[in-house]
Parts: structure tokens; sequence; C-alpha cells
């Protein structure tokens, strides 16, 4: 597995005592999630570098792994292009999709985490780093699924899926309990914030 580059180098942690302010500037208020049919958690089961499409990226919701593969390589994902699927792939199957950032590819697994499952989504200063962290808040039925699924996960990558396109798929760095937990990427202020909106909906 290629390790992300840069600001998409993500990492889930438990929320810690973070600062609301860096260097005396107010963060950004947070999102409600509004619509959450539109974001999906999924789990990472390959991730390849951008690259050259081969043709058109048929079967991208196949459940056999050489199908899947076949997909990846065909898939085009350059920026601005528009998804075919655009939010209408199956939550119960896998998908091979695109970080929509960087165009890396990933194979993703079924999702087990919705929208519906996060309450609110904020942006918050780390002054260890200078730099920002987006925090997700989940629902009482998501903070119970989010814990079992990160204990059993350690070390893994999860992808939050936005309308068949992947926001970011940082990796758990622990079993994550109490019903928040940490994107840190060292992310700017803007990209913290857009992270955080495109979390909670758009």
């Amino acid at each position: 597995m290629r390790k992300l580059l840069l600001a998409a180098v993500a990492v889930l942690a438990t929320v810690a005592g973070c600062q609301p302010e860096v260097d005396g500037h107010a963060v950004p208020a947070g999102f409600d999630v509004k619509d959450g049919t539109l974001l999906r958690f999924r789990p990472v089961l390959t991730e390849l570098p951008p690259g050259l499409s081969g043709g058109p990226a048929a079967e991208r919701q196949s459940t056999d792994p050489a199908t899947q593969q076949a997909a990846a390589q065909a898939l085009d994902c350059a920026a601005g292009k528009p998804d075919p699927l655009d939010g209408h792939d199956d939550p119960a199957l896998p998908l091979v999709s695109c970080d929509r950032a960087q165009g890396t590819k990933y194979v993703l697994g079924p999702g087990f985490l919705s929208g519906a499952d996060v309450s609110r989504v904020a942006v918050q200063g780390d002054p260890q780093s200078g730099s920002f962290v987006v925090v997700v808040t989940f629902t009482p039925e998501g903070s119970r699924k989010w814990a079992e699924w990160t204990g059993q996960n350690v070390g893994k990558q999860v992808a939050m899926v936005l309308k068949s396109r992947v926001l970011t798929a940082p990796t758990v760095q622990s079993a994550i309990t109490g019903g928040e937990t940490q994107i840190t990427g060292r992310y700017t202020q803007d990209e913290a914030r857009q992270l955080a909106r495109d979390i909670a909906g758009g």
C-alpha cells in the first residue's frame, strides 16, 4: 500500500485537548450534516497511484477482485471530470473510485457508516503543529459502530466518500471511542474547512 503525500497523509485519532485557535486566529465554525445520504465510510482494500486510464471503467462495483483491479486501471481520475456514478453507487457493494484531489485510485469495500451516523463536522487548530484538524462528531449509533470498526481495523485506511468520490482516506491509529474523531494531515485552514464542509455533505 502506497503512502499518501503532503496534506493527503491523513490519520485518524481520538480527540484530545485541541485548542479553538492557532496563532491567535479564530477557527471557523463547524457544519451540521443536513443530508445523510451523500456521505459513506468504506474500508480501503487497495490503493493505486494515479495513472492514465486504459479505457472505460466498467464494473466498478464488482465483487470479483480481478474485475475490480481492471476497473481501477481503466478509471479516469482527471481533475474536474464528472463521475458517471455521481452518488448512485450501491453502498452494499465494493466500489472502485478516485481521490478528488490527487487522482489516487482505490478499491473500496462496502459501506459501514453513512452521513446519517455523523451529527457535526468542525475545524480546530492544532497549536503544536500550527496546522488544522477536522473533528467528526458521530451520533450515538454512529459512535458505537465507529468504535467497533476502528477497534478491529487499527493500522488500516478508511475512505470517506462523497457522491462516489473519495474525499480522504486516513489511517486508523487506534480504537476510537467517545463519539468524536480527528482527521489530521497538516491541513491549512482553508483545506480543513473545505474537507469539513464536504464531509458534512457539501
